[in-house]
């Protein structure tokens, strides 16, 4: 081993140092110390210079590993030298890592992709993490990106590393949150789920097993994580892991562990040491994916593993603790058998049932627990089945309630205590339900009278039991009896029960007793403290006198304290699900250890005070209680003021809106009325003027008063007519004006916009066809004037003849004939003049829509002018452009007659060349306009 150490330090050819190091790695195995001892620091050498041959580190890894790792040496030494060769791996991960940079570097050589490198790599860093945990794992923490290297183990496509990187990252995570969250955040809930599909979930093999590990390293106690596992719906992909088939026979070791892992970590999520918040969003998620009907599925399952049946009980338990809908399912839950019962039932059958095994009636226990926790209705239905009015009289199908009274008074003490348990957390908070449970009465045998439950406890309590047995009915009473003074007062009138608690207590009894002699002090004190003193044999005050008496009053609290200071009552107070190593050990319930905690000190107390004492104390209660109705009633009364403050505030808001729209009609009311007003006033004058009309004419009044009426409405049109006639001559006098400015503005254009106008010929031709059609328009506007003064004439006239009719003439039948001749033509007029009327209205239409043309045109002829302006300003733009060409060419002309001049060639004067020039600008412009 020197002299290879001798060649891996000295060599200057690789292939000499990596047959060395090959060498050395073959000696590891046997040599595991002697190796360790001199070649560690050579091969860590190594592995910092020798980078680029991937051979050489290969071999000094698996050195090292060899030297570092106690998995070989464990198959092979005995088991009292174990402890040795856990040292030794120790120590030489102590060495290894005493330099932070060697982990760094290991972390750098577990990144490369070659095999020989990688594999070799993970597996030393995992057996590192193994023997020396917290302190690699505070390296890789603060080594930058250290955890998210390891990572990508998982992605890789060889099946070797990737699980082989699944076993370094359970290490890497045990008993760590910081490095478990960054893990989590490093995508790993994904693609541990994924390989966990890849594999067949549940049927997969032992790489299934290594994820669900890891997954529990990651999400046991760690808050964060099981937020976020909930967070990004991973839960809903928990559901195809209990998708078991109807065929469940022959299940293999590896299935049922999978299975047992995966019920674990369900259970992870939905302990009950996990926060309220995060536990109860948990179990609704379980809930709304079907996760909690597919272990309801698995429990009512035929051929399912003893070990998976309770397990699965277990979790089902924790998935509905506490949690209203989730316990309304399972109480809905039926078993596939005929008739059909209810899941309940079919699990209480198990419990009380003493062939069962012992794990699975625990797992029956804790699920009836977590279905009564925190659930008031399933209490009720659970006593309901046991109160006289709803027993099935007919008797073919069980209860629950009648499992758990048989189970309370069967010949197996474990049922007794099952049961007990089981019914005094029906009654758990619920002072309702303990008194109805007093109503409940039992046939003990056939001939005699039926005996109350409360009776029959107390009556197999002095029969002398077993422990067990006499512990949970113990614990059922004092449950019962807490907080019920109803429940008290029913126990004490039964007279010999007092006395039995005072002889159970006072004696002195072995080690076993002593836990039923504290239980007896606690109930004994649960009668004082809760004692309404209605039994006058058996009030607070005489009741402290006899314990006082018979078993004297420190002796009556050390009794009290035994039950405390047992060491099963400690184990009980841990955790709500009951877990016994053995029958014998099931004394105490997790609940019932609260209410002990509870009721100690205020039963000593209550002990130790005076009859003035509890004079003082009832008062105050009473006063308490006063004030609590007080602040009720008051609390009352202000809830159904804010109910009527908010209804009036509606009926506020209501009537206001309602007050608007009414104001509103009002206004319009308002002035309607006055219209009508002012219609009336014209009419008043109007019947004026005519009843003086009928004082002058008399019965010629009568036969021409409908005529006088037409004839004023005539005068009504023709002025409406007359007001439309001006109003038309205006708006006609308007569209002259404005086309006038526009001929106008057309001939000021002047002859730079010839060229343009002849493009827009037709649009002045479509202004002269209008001009003609408003002469048109003027000559009919003139013709209904005309006829227009005609009729005025006509009207004239009629007034006329109805003012010259002689009243006087004494020939009736010349007056009639007159009138009748009057009256034709009068009616002829009126025809004629309506027909004018007519006439004219229709004129009118057509007189608006030659305005609405004419209008239109106008507006035509406006677009017309601005584009001719824009096409004029163009071409003043062009003719700007043509100037500063021609200024140009005149400099350069004149730059060309100097040069020529000098040259001795004979030039033109330069006003010929002007004129000329002037000619030929005359042709391009002529020329232009021709174009």
């Amino acid at each position: 081993i020197q002299k290879l150490c001798d060649r891996v330090a000295s060599s200057t050819l690789l292939d000499d140092r990596r047959d060395a190091v090959r060498a050395l790695k073959s000696l590891s195995k046997k040599y595991r110390l002697e190796v360790g001892i001199q070649a560690m620091e050579h091969l860590i050498h190594v592995l910092q210079t020798d980078r680029s041959d991937s051979e050489i580190i290969g071999y000094a890894l698996d050195t090292l590993y060899n030297v570092i790792s106690n998995d070989l040496e464990e198959e092979e030494q005995e088991e009292n030298s174990a402890k040795q060769v856990d040292d030794l791996g120790s120590q030489f991960t102590e060495i290894f890592i005493k330099q932070q940079e060697n982990v760094t570097l290991l972390l750098t050589l577990v990144e490369e992709f070659d095999f020989h490198v990688r594999w070799p790599g993970v597996k030393l860093l995992t057996s590192l993490l193994k023997q020396q945990g917290p302190q690699v794992q505070q390296i890789i923490l603060v080594s930058p990106m250290g955890v998210s290297r390891l990572m990508d183990l998982l992605a890789d496509s060889r099946e070797v590393i990737r699980n082989d990187g699944v076993l370094l990252l359970q290490q890497l995570t045990k008993s760590n949150a910081a490095i478990q969250k960054i893990v989590a955040f490093e995508n790993a809930f994904e693609r541990l789920l994924d390989i966990i599909t890849e594999e067949g979930n549940s049927d997969g093999g032992i790489v299934v097993e290594d994820c669900l590990l890891l997954l529990q390293n990651l999400l046991k106690n760690n808050n964060s994580n099981q937020n976020f596992f909930k967070e990004g719906s991973y839960i809903q992909r928990m559901k195809p892991w209990f998708e078991v088939g109807d065929d469940n026979c022959g299940w293999s070791a590896q299935k049922v562990t999978n299975l047992h892992l995966m019920l674990q970590l369900v259970r992870v999520l939905v302990s009950p040491t996990n926060p309220p918040g995060a536990t109860s969003s948990c179990q609704k998620a379980m809930f709304h994916c079907g996760l909690l009907q597919q272990l309801c599925t698995i429990l009512m399952a035929t051929g399912v593993p003893a070990d998976i049946l309770t397990e699965t009980i277990n979790t089902v338990s924790e998935v509905i603790r506490g949690c209203q809908t989730n316990q309304d399912y399972f109480a809905s839950v039926n078993a596939p058998s005929n008739p059909p019962r209810p899941a309940i039932v079919v699990l209480l059958m198990s419990m009380v049932n003493e062939r069962q095994p012992f794990v699975l009636r625990c797992a029956v226990l804790y699920c009836f627990q977590c279905f009564l926790y925190k659930n008031q209705k399933g209490q009720g239905e659970i006593v309901s089945t046991l109160l006289p009015s709803t027993i099935d009289a007919t008797g073919n199908s069980v209860s629950a309630g009648q499992l758990l009274c048989g189970g309370l008074f069967s010949t197996d003490s474990l049922s007794n205590w099952c049961a007990a348990v089981a019914l005094a957390h029906a009654l758990q908070e619920n002072a309702t339900l303990k008194e109805q449970l007093l109503r409940v009465q039992l046939a003990t045998s056939i001939g005699n009278p039926p005996v109350s439950l409360l009776q029959q406890c107390t009556n197999i309590l002095s029969q002398g039991s077993k422990v067990q047995t006499r512990v949970g009915l113990l614990m059922l009473l004092c449950t019962w009896l807490s907080n019920c003074s109803i429940a008290v007062t029913h126990f004490l009138h039964n007279p010999a029960n007092v006395p039995f608690l005072t002889g159970q207590i006072a004696e002195n009894l072995g080690e076993e007793e002593q836990l039923v002699q504290g239980l007896c002090a606690l109930l004994l004190g649960i009668s004082i403290y809760y004692n309404d003193n209605s039994l006058e044999n058996y009030r607070k005050e005489k009741l402290k006198q006899l314990i006082e008496k018979r078993i004297g009053r420190e002796n009556f609290i050390e009794k009290l304290g035994f039950i405390s200071k047992h060491e099963l009552y400690s184990r009980a107070a841990q955790k709500p699900q009951p877990s016994f190593s053995s029958p014998d050990h099931m004394m105490f319930d997790h609940e019932f250890t609260k209410l002990v905690k509870e009721l100690e000190g205020v039963i000593s107390k209550a002990i130790y005070k005076s009859s003035e004492e509890d004079k003082k104390e009832e008062e105050v209660k009473k006063t308490l209680e006063q004030h609590d109705n007080i602040v009720t009633h008051y609390k009352k009364v202000i809830r159904e003021q804010d109910q009527e403050l908010e209804e009036l505030k509606q009926r506020v808001n209501t009537l206001t809106s309602q007050n608007e729209q009414l104001q509103a009609t009002v206004t319009q009311q308002v002035s309607q009325i006055q219209q009508h007003k002012d219609q009336y006033n014209l009419l008043k004058v109007q019947l004026g003027k005519d009843t003086q009309h009928h004082n002058s004419h008399g019965d010629t009044f009568q036969m021409n008063g409908i005529q006088t009426e037409e004839v004023s409405k005539l005068k009504e049109e023709l002025e409406e007519w007359k007001n439309k006639h001006e109003l038309l001559q205006g708006q006609l006098k308007e569209k002259d004006s404005v086309i006038e400015k526009l001929n106008s503005s057309q001939l000021e254009m002047g002859s730079t916009e010839q060229s343009s106008q002849t493009s827009k010929f037709g649009g002045l031709e479509h202004n002269n066809e209008l001009q003609k059609e408003l002469e048109m328009l003027k000559s009919q506007i003139q013709l209904q004037s005309a006829e227009i003064s005609k009729l005025q004439m006509e009207n004239q006239n009629l007034q006329v003849m109805n003012t010259t009719a002689d009243p006087k003439l004494g020939d009736s039948g010349a007056t009639a004939a007159t009138s009748s001749e009057l009256e034709g033509r009068l009616e002829q007029e009126i025809k004629e003049l309506k027909s004018q009327v007519k006439a004219l209205s229709e004129e009118k239409e057509s007189l608006k829509q030659h305005l609405d043309s004419s209008s239109s045109t106008v507006a035509i002829l406006q677009d017309e002018k601005s584009k001719l302006q824009r096409e004029v300003a163009e071409s003043k733009k062009e003719q700007d452009d043509l100037l500063v060409l021609l200024a140009d060419q005149d400099q350069k002309i004149s730059a060309l007659k100097i040069k020529l001049k000098d040259l001795g060639v004979p030039v033109e004067d330069e006003d010929d060349t002007e004129s000329g020039d002037q000619g030929d600008e005359d042709e391009d412009g002529d020329e232009e306009e021709q174009d």
